[in-house]
């Protein structure tokens, strides 16, 4: 890391950033700009905290993905959480409790996180949680579906509790999308846009990027369809390989460079749109922002983990809390390390250097005893 690289300050600007983009894609809804306006503010807060608590020796950031639940109804081809267990098909058990995420969203909140991505399995099996989430005014919930379990109860619950935003995983068009999902889960996510837009409710699109598929999915074209749509965010993923069969999918730095190319040029052809990437431009980020950097992973069951697609944890929520996970050995192994740096193949650098993350979690194992 260069020493006049100021994390705190670089990730506070990019909150800032997303937030105004945010705003600036709502201001036809009244009342989502209205919720916006106040988020603002609480994001605002939510930077000083997190600057105060620097300055004290503890680093939080501003995002926390949590998979609230290990079920899924579809088996989408090279699905990391499946291939990781993390999804599975039996009834899921020793999860977290819907008091339990409560907790763990209101101490976020008193820390200063702003974002909390709720992802799974699919989200939308745990109303439980989000009707939970939906409460929790001050931090925004992208929740990550697949669509297929959108309703009237659901669209209602939206439009309540404007703080939950749905984020539609999508492929690209009929083809490819049924071809990773399931044959008729495009029309599923078609027909739920449309329902959403005729209600005026803010929603995004996830699209994993591929070697095969980056094309298609940053074209101005099938933006424009989304667009349309009513789509205000576009979160583009890369590809993480699971699978020696699946690396040639991989985006490398070719496919990086025609990815932050192509986003640039849809941010002036869609200027009401937010099109983010994971894990973005790490070059500018100085390195991954894995490992409690500028985010980090709490499993289904409470384990905290650097990262979705690096499913390895030595502590758990359910016993330190948040402020717990985030002094986490691995974490600070991980960040101190220089391991957050190493360049690498696909989405996740730590999924790339795996081997050396299973070495240093068995040293600080080790060490406990």
């Amino acid at each position: 890391m260069h020493q006049n690289f100021n994390l705190q300050e670089h990730i506070a600007k990019g909150v800032e950033k997303i937030v105004a983009d945010t705003l600036k894609a709502t201001l036809r809804d009244p009342r989502e700009s209205a919720f916006m306006v106040k988020f603002a503010a609480a994001a605002g807060r939510a930077t000083k905290r997190r600057l105060e608590l620097e300055k004290e020796g503890l680093h939080v950031p501003s995002f926390l993905i949590a998979s609230i639940t290990s079920a899924c109804n579809l088996h989408c081809a090279g699905c990391y959480s499946r291939c990781n267990e993390a999804t599975v098909d039996a009834e899921p058990v020793k999860q977290l409790s819907t008091e339990e995420w409560t907790n763990i969203f209101r101490e976020a909140e008193s820390l200063g996180v702003s974002f909390i991505m709720l992802a799974g399995g699919e989200p939308l099996l745990r109303w439980d949680v989000i009707e939970a989430a939906g409460r929790m005014k001050n931090i925004l919930f992208p929740i990550f579906t697949n669509g297929t379990y959108m309703d009237d109860t659901t669209f209602a619950q939206l439009d309540k509790c404007r703080n939950l935003i749905p984020v539609l995983s999508i492929e690209g068009d009929r083809e490819i999308t049924d071809s990773r999902r399931g044959e008729g889960v495009y029309d599923k996510l078609i027909a739920a846009m449309d329902r959403l837009h005729e209600r005026n409710l803010l929603f995004g699109a996830s699209i994993t990027v591929t070697t095969e598929n980056i094309r298609q999915v940053t074209s101005p074209e099938f933006m424009r369809g989304l667009v349309d749509r009513g789509c205000k965010l576009v979160i583009y993923i890369e590809f993480v390989p699971v699978t020696e069969e699946a690396m040639h999918l991989a985006p490398a730095d070719p496919e990086r460079e025609y990815l932050l190319t192509a986003m640039q040029r849809l941010r002036e052809t869609f200027p009401e749109l937010v099109a983010l990437a994971f894990p973005g431009d790490e070059k500018a980020d100085e390195g991954c922002m894995a490992a409690g950097r500028g985010f980090f992973h709490i499993n289904s069951h409470g384990g905290a983990e650097p990262c979705p697609f690096s499913p390895y944890s030595d502590v758990n929520v359910r016993e330190l809390g948040v402020r717990g996970a985030l002094q986490s050995p691995l974490f600070l192994a991980l960040r101190e390390g220089g391991v957050l740096d190493n360049d690498h193949v696909g989405g996740c650098v730590l999924y790339e250097q795996r081997a050396l993350v299973e070495q240093i979690l068995a040293g600080k194992e080790m060490e406990k005893r």
